[in-house]
């Protein structure tokens, strides 16, 4: 059986929120606080890339105070970045019945394709979204057939897209190990082959937007994601117990960093908490860029970080066995 999908739902005219995505109280967002993070949100900081600007003395600020930022004269095409963000909305803007021939496998986690579930779990808080996942590096589990054919040019967009992504990670990666007087190339080497998924979240008007979340918090398990989105925004990161808006700033990429990046860097970068929050009015796009190891690939920290002030916090770990857990805290040193 096919589940209900979210856009569904917002279009069925709903005047109240299905109980399956309330959430509890101490999760749900302040609406006030909110607005007044809205007002405030130029605090969410910019790296410029722009070599002048000496961007790798301020990457390491941001990395170790923040764990996500915008960047900028990042390289690629403001074109590349529209042209994913309109085919992604004309995707879900077609029938529900084309939409649905790429449906997910609903019995099993995260699969390639179209969905709203993404754990197989039955149980819990469901999220206000739906979402096209694309299994787009290493090369080999590219399979364009299994993403839409319409608008006519999907698959060559998302090839684009992907290959831009690819060459930022690169570029972020060797900036932010260089940040730490470690080889430019250690952060790649010690992922290994890269595994790149590419998710397009489509978040519809929410009946009761106080009462639900379009992505619940969390961190990202691998080294480092990218997110695009449009102007609507609706992306909160934690900062010193805070929510901050990553207000919509064009051209800009959101840089987060995973989880793998704090174990690799022992701590010193930070893994940024995040979630997306709805509204009642407006449709949100946004689409994200998943940089992740293998899992066969064992994380460790750096013994170059691991020092008598800054001791070993986090044990070597089989990222398949992290994805397995999704628990950063059961890799900490006891």
């Amino acid at each position: 059986m096919v589940a209900q999908r979210v856009q569904a739902l917002a279009e069925a005219g709903l005047s109240y929120l299905p109980s399956q995505y309330i959430q509890p109280p101490e999760l749900r967002p302040d609406r006030l606080r909110h607005m007044e993070a809205a007002v405030e949100s130029g605090s969410f900081p910019v790296l410029d890339l722009d070599p002048s600007m000496n961007p790798v003395s301020h990457l390491r600020h941001l990395c170790s105070e923040w764990g996500a930022f915008h960047v900028v004269n990042h390289g690629v095409p403001s074109r590349v970045l529209n042209e994913m963000k309109e085919v992604g909305l004309r995707f879900f803007h077609l029938p529900t019945e084309d939409k649905l021939q790429y449906a997910c496998d609903p019995g099993s986690a995260a699969t390639e394709g179209y969905g709203s579930r993404m754990l197989s779990k039955e149980e819990g808080v469901l999220d206000w979204r739906d979402y096209f996942d694309h299994h787009t590096l290493p090369e080999t589990r590219r399979n364009p057939s299994r993403w839409p054919d319409f608008p006519e040019n999907y698959r060559d967009v998302v090839l684009e897209y992907s290959n831009n992504m690819k060459f930022l990670a690169q570029r972020l990666l060797s900036m932010i190990s260089e940040s730490l007087n470690l080889p430019h190339l250690f952060i790649e080497d010690t992922i290994g082959e890269v595994y790149q998924n590419i998710t397009i979240s489509y978040y519809s008007p929410c009946p009761q937007p106080e009462l639900a979340l379009g992505l619940q918090s969390h961190s990202d398990m691998g080294a480092i994601t990218f997110l695009i989105q449009d102007d609507v925004g609706g992306l909160e990161i934690l900062k010193d117990g805070e929510w901050v808006l990553a207000k919509p700033l064009s051209d800009a990429i959101i840089v987060i960093l995973g989880d793998q990046t704090e174990i690799l860097t022992n701590g010193k970068y930070k893994s940024a908490i995040h979630r997306a929050i709805v509204n009642a009015h407006r449709a949100r796009i946004s689409i994200a860029t998943f940089y992740d190891p293998a899992k066969t690939r064992k994380i460790s920290p750096a013994l170059q970080l691991v020092t008598e002030e800054s001791p070993l916090k986090y044990r070597e770990v089989l990222y398949g066995d992290y994805v397995s857990s999704w628990q950063m805290h059961s890799m900490k040193v006891p």
